[in-house]
């Protein structure tokens, strides 16, 4: 891309924002950047995350190539979620996202409030 209206056109780029853009998707990828994980053990890792979001963001971030699932046939079954080599190349990305956000979020924070605008977090 050559030009910052080719950028904002383009599909991929639009994409990637949509990827990152989701709260979720995020906090799960990075929730699983250590290995394989059951989905209870992701929602005490996470918290604050109901049982019906997060099995719907792992389904989205499976349909992306971002995360597999792996279903055991044992009693009772068990199910675990790992990253996928492509889910990985996100992990990068989202931990600049998240200094980011540390190094300057009582900023924005501060410029929500004095708008009128607060985002909700505590």
């Amino acid at each position: 891309m050559t030009s910052d209206q080719g950028f904002l056109a383009d599909c991929r780029a639009r994409l990637a924002f949509d990827l990152l853009a989701n709260t979720w998707n995020a906090v799960v990828l990075w929730a699983l950047r250590h290995g394989p994980c059951r989905p209870g053990e992701l929602r005490e890792r996470i918290g604050g995350i109901s049982p019906k979001v997060l099995t719907e963001t792992l389904r989205r971030l499976e349909s992306n190539g971002l995360v597999a699932r792996q279903a055991y046939e044992e009693t009772p079954p068990r199910v675990e979620y790992r990253l996928t080599e492509l889910g990985r190349t996100l992990l990068a990305p989202i931990d600049t996202f998240g200094a980011w956000a540390f190094e300057h979020g009582d900023e924005v924070m501060a410029a929500q409030e004095e708008n009128g605008s607060g985002s909700g977090c505590p």
